[in-house]
């Protein structure tokens, strides 16, 4: 039975305990069930799903944003869903590692604008994509440069991926305001004291903010599995193991940019712990 602690409590509300960047300023600005609202999108769209993730972090990718999209896409699988993973070369050995022969990898050039607006116009046509959803992926500023959280420009490390959220159903995830899909939001964004200086501007039709990125996308789950009736989380094992394994190819944590098995700072048992309180609200239904 789940603790009554937990009674009365939404997906929304675990995804942003801990809020360590002040990412719970921007709640007024989100209509309450936000996430509840892009599960619906994941369920209402048909066509592949693309889901873009890998944000440059020393040299690497991170340890937030693979493992969330690959439970995201585990869960469409399940459901019959045709997945692709998108990222660029910093990222793919990462996602291929993980999925295997389960799902493409579409990996995209470093490139400047022109060709970057082409080779996505050509991902989508490729894959008849329905829908795109980002899992912390940087997105462009008003200048189109990339800027990590310390407002370091990262483009020379950043394929740009934004023109995939362009006439396609989408959703975002992030956790600072420099991510794809919190552009949803720049302006409010840009007034915090405690956010990015400079947000992205790419928007998306629905945004998930989390303290975690990866929290957001076990959110994301959480409430595909609530609408569907199946229960659709990794397991905690499964979930410790996307993590430990990619830090074991390269990856790192995003805040101290060093390889050790955490997330933005967070340990394992924070993630699993938050995981499985996900989990009880689910088998609330």
């Amino acid at each position: 039975m789940p603790s009554s602690s937990l009674v009365g409590r939404t997906i929304e509300q675990e995804l942003l305990v801990n809020d360590r960047r002040g990412v719970s300023e921007l709640l007024p600005h989100l209509p309450p069930d936000f996430v509840e609202r892009a599960a619906a999108v994941v369920l209402q769209t048909a066509g592949t799903v693309l889901i873009v993730t890998g944000f440059y972090v020393n040299g690497s990718a991170e340890t937030d944003g693979p493992p969330g999209a690959i439970a995201i896409g585990n869960a469409l699988q399940r459901l019959g869903r045709p997945v692709a993973y998108v990222t660029d070369g910093y990222a793919a050995h990462l996602l291929r590692a993980l999925v295997g022969e389960a799902a493409p990898v579409v990996e995209v050039a470093i490139q400047d604008h022109e060709a970057s607006r082409a080779a996505c116009l050509r991902v989508l046509h490729e894959t008849s994509a329905g829908l795109v959803i980002a899992v912390e992926r940087c997105g462009q500023t008003r200048d189109g440069s990339y800027l990590n959280m310390g407002g370091e420009d990262i483009s020379a490390h950043t394929a740009k991926l934004d023109y995939l959220f362009n006439g396609v159903a989408s959703i975002g995830i992030g956790d600072g305001g420099n991510e794809i899909g919190m552009g949803t939001v720049h302006e409010a964004v840009r007034q915090s004291e405690r956010l990015v200086r400079e947000p992205t501007v790419t928007a998306v039709d629905e945004l998930i903010i989390a303290s975690v990125s990866n929290w957001g996308a076990y959110g994301l789950v959480a409430a595909m599995s609530r609408q569907c009736g199946i229960d659709l989380l990794p397991t905690s094992q499964e979930a410790a193991a996307a993590i430990t394994n990619i830090v074991d190819l390269g990856a790192v944590d995003g805040i101290s940019g060093s390889a050790q098995y955490s997330v933005d700072g967070f340990t394992l048992d924070d993630s699993m712990q938050l995981l499985e309180r996900l989990r009880a609200i689910v088998l609330q239904r």
